[in-house]
């Protein structure tokens, strides 16, 4: 068997590639800064359609189911009301995110501050879809309240709630890493500029 130094592996490297050791390819960077973008510009519109259909849908049938009710709330109606608008909140904020995309040229730095700026995006939306939950569960319990429905179905509902607001924070910390992933990839680029 054959060994080769270190020095002699690296000189066969280098006469290979005619490129530095440590220099950065800025297409393999740029195709990844692509990639991140692309992933977050998908997980993003997932979220904002999620969030449009969901609270429409959802608005909708407790509109209907408490307009047929023998005994309609008023706390009914206003979660109704309040999805609805949330819905409508989404659907804005998509059209002015869509609007501001345009804003961007296509070199490495503007699709990497692009990238960034999607990822801000769904870390807001991700934080305010998880403190949405909040008068949501505020107006169903108070509904319930005003139905006097069960005690258990009212701790049963209160632990639904306390579950998906904690692993809504688990997918927004999810959501934070990647744009802290971008975040980092920045500095890194403009440290060595």
């Amino acid at each position: 068997m054959i060994t080769m130094e270190f020095e002699e592996l690296q000189k066969i490297w280098d006469s290979q590639n005619n490129t530095p050791l440590y220099a950065i390819d800025e297409n393999a960077l740029h195709n990844r800064i692509l990639t991140k973008k692309r992933q977050t510009g998908h997980i993003t519109n997932v979220s904002e359609w999620l969030s449009i259909v969901v609270n429409l849908c959802s608005g909708g049938f407790v509109l209907a189911i408490n307009y047929s009710s023998t005994r309609p709330g008023l706390a009914m109606y206003l979660l109704a009301a309040w999805m609805v608008l949330v819905s409508l909140y989404a659907l804005t904020s998509r059209i002015r995110r869509i609007t501001r995309e345009h804003q961007f040229n296509r070199t490495l730095k503007e699709d990497l501050n692009h990238a960034i700026a999607m990822a801000t995006y769904q870390v807001r939306l991700s934080r305010l879809m998880r403190w949405n939950m909040v008068p949501i569960a505020a107006l169903c319990l108070i509904g319930m309240w005003e139905a006097e429905k069960n005690g258990w179905i009212f701790l049963l509902t209160l632990g639904f709630f306390a579950m998906a607001y904690y692993a809504s924070g688990w997918e927004h910390s999810i959501y934070q890493g990647k744009k802290k992933e971008l975040e980092v990839l920045k500095a890194k680029l403009e440290a060595q500029q």
